[in-house]
């Protein structure tokens, strides 16, 4: 297991350029196998996910290949069996998105339980049930979860009780070969969602959105494509916190206003700073920062993955902010090391008139963990030996890490790999004094 080693209290400068966003390319891989013939999948982070993904197709029988700088080829002719090895149910929640391929492909697909950060109660059953709706038969076992559609899957009407990022998009991946038409009702959002569906319009798919329903006409066959993976708002989100709370100055290229939206505009009530350019998003610190409240929401709200960061962040900031997390259930983890680092952060319950309505988790819960938080600031942070939670907290460690005076050690960083290509070069790059021990 390695580690990072952080020696605080630099501020970060420079310009950093943006990967391929993590929550598509794997999704695009998949989608790639979908296919006949050759698919390009051009700007591919070299990240955990990633490679798991790789490794899964190569086990089920997909040609995978890497013939240039962040490049990824996959051949879908045929598959070699319908189970997913079990790895990749302990390192990624991605899992389920197999599940429309094997179907499609074999009529039969066996899947582990999807793994990945541990964020709390993770509700696949909503994947499940579209799934079902579209023809296929669920049993659970000792292999993990059994499906089957021997007559193929079809087309169906199916609405999501909460919205569901990875739930849409494993209902597209099943729809598009399935046989008819296919009504995914109240669907995610996201743009890493558009980009699913702008590459399987690409590879000859009938994919659209209609408000906030997506329409799928399934077809015979997919041919391979060229397709051009959209940068990482995530990523963007994480330096350009990074930027601002440690007093530095970040350009961040190939950074896009429409992904960042709900982001900048709290950036401007906080009093910072940023500027939008043909090349990206500049963002720096300039005054002192004032204390914002946010509730998470999914798209176009303020999205979970950033609030980690955010969080962190608003230790900074003169006064008290409430960070409200109603989107993933545990994603206040990280508090408690950012508390022994020196946060003044204190958990409260919001206390909604509809929980029910107003989580986008099951509630009520199976375990009960904190949801929000008050934080009061400006604190400064000391040096601390800190545990990553999950993928997000991990980034926010390290950024707190790179504040605080004094060394810390972070463990569990491969977390952190799952969603950062080399997190810790590029972080050098912009003066941080971190190595990988």
């Amino acid at each position: 297991m390695t580690s990072f080693r952080i020696q605080g209290g630099t501020p970060l400068k420079g310009a950093v350029r943006l990967g391929g966003a993590k929550n598509a390319s794997f999704k695009l891989m998949i989608a790639a196998a979908c296919g006949v013939g050759e698919s390009r999948l051009l700007n591919m982070s070299k990240i955990g996910d990633v490679e798991v993904t790789y490794k899964t197709l190569e086990a089920i029988g997909v040609k995978c290949s890497r013939p240039g700088d962040n490049t990824v080829y996959i051949v879908g002719n045929g598959l070699s069996t319908d189970t997913i090895p079990h790895f990749t149910g302990e390192k990624t929640r991605a899992a389920t998105l197999f599940a429309g391929l094997l179907l499609n492909k074999k009529g039969r697909a066996i899947i582990p339980l999807p793994g990945g950060c541990s964020l709390g109660d993770r509700p696949i059953e909503r994947h499940l049930d579209g799934l079902r709706a579209m023809g296929a038969t669920i049993n659970y076992s000792d292999q993990g979860i059994e499906m089957e559609a021997k007559d193929g899957l079809h087309g169906a009407t199916y609405n999501f009780e909460k919205k569901s990022h990875t739930g849409t998009e494993a209902l597209i991946i099943a729809a598009v070969l399935a046989d008819g038409k296919t009504i995914i009702g109240n669907a995610g959002l996201e743009p890493e969602i558009d980009d699913l569906i702008t590459f399987f319009n690409e590879m000859g798919g009938k994919v659209k959105r209609v408000g906030e329903s997506i329409e799928i006409i399934g077809v015979k066959t997919l041919h391979g494509a060229t397709h051009y993976v959209m940068p990482d708002r995530n990523e963007a989100v994480s330096y350009a916190t990074m930027a601002i709370a440690t007093k530095g100055d970040i350009i961040i290229e190939g950074a896009r206003e429409n992904d960042l939206r709900a982001f900048l505009t709290k950036i401007d009530e906080i009093g910072g700073k940023y500027e939008v350019t043909p090349y990206g998003i500049r963002f720096w610190y300039e005054n002192p920062l004032r204390a914002v409240d946010i509730i998470t929401a999914p798209e176009p709200g303020f999205m979970t993955d950033w609030q980690p960061l955010w969080t962190t962040m608003m230790t900074q900031a003169n006064g008290t902010s409430h960070v409200v997390e109603a989107v993933t259930q545990h994603r206040l983890a990280f508090t408690e090391q950012l508390r022994a680092m020196g946060a003044n952060i204190e958990y409260f319950d919001p206390a909604p008139t509809n929980p029910v309505e107003f989580y986008q988790f099951n509630y009520p819960e199976k375990v009960s963990y904190p949801h929000a938080a008050i934080i009061t600031g400006p604190t400064s942070f000391h040096g601390f030996e800190m545990t990553v939670p999950d993928l997000r907290g991990g980034a926010t460690l390290v950024m707190a890490a790179i504040m605080a005076e004094g060394q810390s050690l972070i463990h569990n960083i491969e977390l952190i790999d799952r969603g950062y290509e080399n997190f810790d070069e590029r972080l050098r790059m912009l003066s941080a004094q971190i190595e990988r021990v």
